[in-house]
């Protein structure tokens, strides 16, 4: 989006502005501070050149280590850009992000949950929009990572329930430990937006994601 690559660009231009008036303040008051110390120094123990030189080191020093700071702000700026602008193709493209709903269409829906670590049984449990359990899914044994599963759309009797938005919650047993995996779930990306510096992709119902939270493009 044209919006968020000017927005940041101005942002990185800024950046560099302010850096720049930093530097130059930080000599100004140097160089001030140093005419000071010459004007008034004692005419019998005046400063020797290594002095000087000393203190014209760290000055030097000092200006290096801003202008380090002013390229490294300007990249991470111009890198915050790039990553808005590769953001805008994922723009119509659906994307698993965590999230624990789960909209059933047509009588079936896929989502996935993703282990930390391997789990000798995986259970899903699947909600309506009242909070009630209506299936639960038994994913078996798993590895660590993204695991992915789907709902045919009937309850635990078999009955086959009407298209809408569900939820559901995970749960993972490795020997005696039960674990809680995270949800995951596939949404529309509708728009990119820059907020504090960060890419946020909006994906409907469930508002702002960063780009970073995207464990899967499709």
């Amino acid at each position: 989006m044209t919006t968020v690559t000017s927005s940041t660009s101005a942002t990185a231009a800024a950046t560099t502005a302010a850096a720049a008036s930093q530097l130059s303040a930080t000599q100004d008051r140097f160089l001030t501070l140093l005419v000071t110390q010459l004007k008034n120094q004692d005419p019998l123990n005046p400063m020797d050149n290594s002095q000087v030189t000393s203190q014209m080191a760290q000055l030097s020093t000092v200006s290096g280590i801003n202008q380090l700071n002013a390229t490294v702000q300007a990249l991470s700026a111009s890198m915050t850009s790039s990553q808005s602008l590769q953001a805008t193709s994922m723009i119509g493209h659906a994307v698993l992000v965590p999230g624990n709903q789960i909209a059933m269409a047509s009588g079936s829906s896929n989502a996935a949950v993703e282990l930390s670590n391997p789990a000798d049984k995986v259970t899903v449990k699947i909600s309506d929009a009242n909070g009630n359990v209506v299936r639960t899914l038994q994913l078996g044994a798993q590895k660590a990572g993204i695991v992915d599963f789907q709902w045919d759309g009937k309850n635990d009797s078999g009955t086959t329930l009407a298209d809408g938005a569900y939820t559901y919650k995970a749960s993972a047993v490795q020997g005696s430990t039960t674990s809680t995996p995270t949800a995951l779930t596939y949404a529309m990306v509708n728009s990119v937006s820059l907020t504090s510096g960060v890419a946020q992709l909006n994906v409907g119902t469930l508002g702002d994601v960063a780009l970073d939270a995207v464990r899967r493009i499709l």
